[in-house]
């Protein structure tokens, strides 16, 4: 979900051509498989445009040195992060929330079902993640 919001918000700044967007999961339980079925309903709900023929894949160590940041929306994603990339020593691992006013953990549909609160989380931090690049992107 996150990856096709961030994509959403990008496009609409008109600043689609300065950034690289993917998603990677940091457990294996659902690689290759597509867009989650309420995730994919959600956003045709909320008009939020992704890509049907998505799979997940596994972060990969060489992603640390391919993308400038590597966003995870709790902690147990940034100790898997931390673990897969064995090291963060240019600080590009982060959890998506930090950006906001009030860091926290994205909230976890996987137990709740409650993918309209994720998607609140994920709203709020791809807002507070993008004005955080856009002013390094000015400067």
């Amino acid at each position: 979900m996150a990856e096709f919001v961030m994509k959403q918000k990008v496009a609409q700044a008109g600043v689609s051509h300065r950034f690289h967007i993917e998603s990677a999961a940091t457990s294996s339980e659902e690689l290759g498989n597509p867009v989650y079925p309420p995730v994919r309903e959600l956003m045709r709900r909320l008009g939020i445009p992704f890509d049907r023929d998505k799979r997940a894949r596994k972060l990969l160590a060489s992603d640390y040195d391919d993308f400038d940041h590597i966003i995870g929306m709790d902690e147990y994603n940034r100790r898997n992060m931390q673990r897969i990339c064995m090291c963060d020593y240019d600080g590009k691992i982060s959890l998506l929330m930090d950006f906001t006013a009030h860091p926290r953990s994205v909230a976890d549909p996987w137990y709740t079902d409650e993918y309209e609160k994720a998607w609140r989380d994920i709203d709020e931090g791809c807002d507070a993640l993008l004005r955080h690049l856009l002013a390094q992107i000015r400067h």
